[in-house]
């Protein structure tokens, strides 16, 4: 067994590329973010982590392109996203509320091999797998978890999911399920504003001690993937090395354009 976690390389991850894509279905993922399904002529496929970019075209030949994670994985052709929208965003905002089924984009992927997971890279050494999202963070962190169960995979899987109130919840039906499946698979959340009647920790912001309590021990030698805002994940990635865990070990992701 190795002593470090096995990384994809890009000789291991489909080769990015422009590509067509149309929108088959949206529809609204929180209050502040929808949800969209894409087909994708002469998509290659993509791993659980990866994420690709979306370009948007003016009349005027203006263009912007932002990047976001891709919420599925797998070898077929439909692609998800979940799209947060920010009020001074140039790209979110038309993604959450004017895309409509059959409108075309133009998307260019799938992008990165570091921040990934696949059941036959990780499954050889058998090390547990720890993910921890703040927000919308939580999107290519929920790709490897369905991942996870979609192959039955047997490695120890956990998340730590950060988020304002039950509403923020992304893949909130999707993720009771997960933990429901039969592979290995714990959910922990952490309300900041509002938590469901009953929670028994009242809402704050994730802390040093939740995180020791929630997340698999550094002496089990966890593969850690972190996700969510640049403040967010600079915090927990502290943490988690005060607590023991090897910096090598703990892969992280920040929030890209708007």
């Amino acid at each position: 067994m190795s002593d470090s976690p096995t990384v994809p390389t890009t000789a291991t991850v489909p080769r990015a590329g422009w590509h067509v894509a149309t929108v088959a279905r949206t529809s609204r993922e929180t209050p502040s973010a929808a949800r969209l399904e894409l087909d994708v002529d002469g998509w290659p496929g993509n791993a659980a982590g990866q994420h690709l970019d979306v370009r948007l075209t003016a009349e005027d030949g203006y263009t912007a392109t932002r990047s976001y994670s891709i919420a599925s994985s797998g070898d077929g052709s439909r692609v998800v996203l979940a799209v947060d929208e920010l009020p001074d965003g140039e790209v979110s905002p038309f993604l959450v509320e004017a895309v409509r089924a059959g409108d075309m984009l133009e998307v260019h992927g799938p992008l990165g091999a570091f921040f990934v997971w696949r059941p036959e890279t990780n499954g050889g050494a058998a090390r547990p797998v720890q993910l921890i999202a703040g927000g919308s963070g939580v999107v290519p962190l929920f790709a490897m978890a369905q991942a996870h169960a979609d192959a039955d995979d047997p490695t120890p899987f956990r998340l730590l999911y950060a988020v304002r109130t039950p509403d923020d919840v992304y893949f909130a039906d999707e993720l009771a399920a997960l933990a429901a499946a039969r592979a290995p698979f714990r959910l922990d959340l952490v309300y900041s504003r509002r938590a469901p009647d009953g929670w028994p920790t009242p809402p704050g912001r994730i802390t040093r001690g939740q995180l020791e309590a929630a997340a698999i021990p550094a002496a089990d030698r966890p593969v850690v993937f972190v996700c969510g805002s640049t403040g967010f994940v600079e915090q927990v990635a502290s943490w988690l090395i005060e607590l023991g865990h090897d910096p090598r070990d703990i892969r992280t992701e920040r929030f890209g354009g708007t």
